[in-house]
């Protein structure tokens, strides 16, 4: 780690958005929202914002400012900033979903949820953006991976300000004709720079180092590599900035949706060309479960990318595109922030615990504070419902969706209490558990 201090407030981020994941399925496993429930119906919005913002921008941000110093070696540029930002996200993240209850007429009619959604929100990822942004800013020139997290601070920037006007018009709060063009137009931008660019591509970015980091293997910084930043840099600004001007001045929307999505294509294939290259160069033989998991994960992209022009050459994709949504969104974002989840809970207690009386005590290694054969039925589980899932989706059989999503309860909750067990140093040895200098660590944040 490079003598780089861990950040507080991590496992809080870490822990509300495990919280937010389960309450995603177990909405799910109730049949609240979609396929119960229509695509833009306020049911269905609350499902996908507890997904998106309660748990997958809560993890990415919890990492980022764990590991974003990691990749520049450099300190964060406040550790204080990351518990008023999380306060604010979930506030916020708390009233939108008021919000949307108001539109479904189960909520106080007359409350400014909306507005006050827009607020929090916009607050707490502008704090997370000016935190990390100057920490950043402190390390140019940046290595590669680090660009990639600077393009994905600019993607949820672009997706958070799309969010602030659509909270603007549905709250009431602005008639202006632009916004109200934006706000029924905008949908698919705000979608792409959120999950493509702020979850996505910052994700792609990351793996880059963590995976060559957990591995052993190279890290890369090729040409194929820089191909993949630049392509998938120019898709998103693409659709983001050119389809905000084409729904403003009246340009063709889809047509540059549909060039982003082929440079997308391209940037996709050769970063799936350099994650085998990864696995094939690491000098650790015998790859971690959390490794082998994200393989899984990757296939899972692979996969949704395939599904999704299969859909499109059969012109079936309107129809049917929940079901790549789904898989994109449980078996590549949330199998992959599972996988790398199990790895850095435990490297980070370890580094808390261990780490200061490291040369002064006996102490256990990182994979001593995992039983992996344990934790590995839950993630096969996990992602045989995922996969089960996806199939009900295209099939259309809403109840039998239901019971896959019992499933991934099942299998979440299982890998949640490993995490905790991990946490905890349950599984440690007793005679390596407590060497002299050692403290209990503490569940929802660290020590620095």
């Amino acid at each position: 780690m490079g003598g780089v201090t861990l950040s507080r407030w991590t496992m809080s981020y870490f822990a509300a958005a495990l919280a937010a994941l389960v309450l995603a399925e177990v909405l799910m496993a109730a049949g609240y929202g979609y396929p119960a429930a229509a695509v833009a119906a306020p049911e269905t919005l609350i499902l996908v914002h507890v997904v998106v913002i309660g748990w997958l921008s809560l993890l990415m941000c919890g990492a980022l400012f764990q590991f974003v110093p990691v990749l520049i070696a450099r300190p964060l540029h406040s550790n204080s900033l990351p518990l008023p930002t999380l306060a604010c996200l979930v506030t916020g993240l708390t009233a939108l979903l008021l919000g949307f209850l108001q539109l479904a007429g189960k909520a106080t009619p007359d409350a400014p949820f909306f507005p006050v959604a827009a607020g929090l929100l916009g607050t707490g990822f502008g704090l997370a953006l000016w935190n990390l942004g100057r920490t950043l800013w402190s390390a140019r020139p940046l290595p590669l991976p680090a660009r990639f997290v600077a393009v994905g601070l600019f993607s949820i920037g672009a997706t958070v300000t799309f969010g602030v006007v659509f909270a603007l018009v549905l709250g009431g709060v602005t008639v202006y004709p632009h916004f109200i063009d934006v706000t029924a137009m905008g949908l698919p931008i705000h979608v792409i720079a959120g999950l493509g660019g702020w979850l996505t591509f910052t994700a792609m970015g990351v793996s880059y180092r963590l995976l060559a980091m957990f591995m052993l293997a190279p890290e890369l910084d090729r040409t194929a590599t820089r191909s993949v930043f630049y392509a998938g840099s120019f898709a998103l600004a693409l659709v983001i900035i050119g389809g905000a001007a084409a729904i403003c001045f009246g340009g063709n929307l889809m047509a540059i949706i549909a060039a982003g999505g082929l440079l997308s294509l391209a940037a996709l294939a050769l970063y799936g060309r350099d994650m085998l290259y990864l696995y094939r160069a690491r000098k650790r033989r015998t790859i971690e479960l959390n490794s082998r998991i994200a393989a899984v994960a990757l296939a899972n992209l692979a996969a949704t990318v395939l599904l999704a022009v299969v859909l499109l050459a059969s012109g079936t994709f309107e129809r049917d595109i929940a079901a790549p949504i789904f898989l994109f969104t449980f078996g590549w974002l949330s199998g992959l922030g599972l996988a790398k989840l199990y790895k850095i809970v435990a490297f980070l207690t370890w580094l808390e615990c261990y780490g200061p009386v490291l040369g002064k005590a006996t102490t256990p290694r990182v994979q001593d504070l995992v039983v992996e054969s344990r934790a590995m039925k839950w993630f096969v589980l996990y992602f045989l419902a995922v996969w089960s899932a996806t199939a009900i989706l295209l099939l259309g059989w809403p109840q039998a969706f239901r019971a896959a999503s019992v499933i991934m309860v099942i299998a979440t909750s299982g890998i949640v209490v490993q995490l905790v067990r991990i946490r905890t140093l349950t599984d440690v040895q007793a005679r390596l558990r407590w060497p002299a200098g050692v403290r209990q660590p503490r569940l929802l944040h660290s020590r620095i």
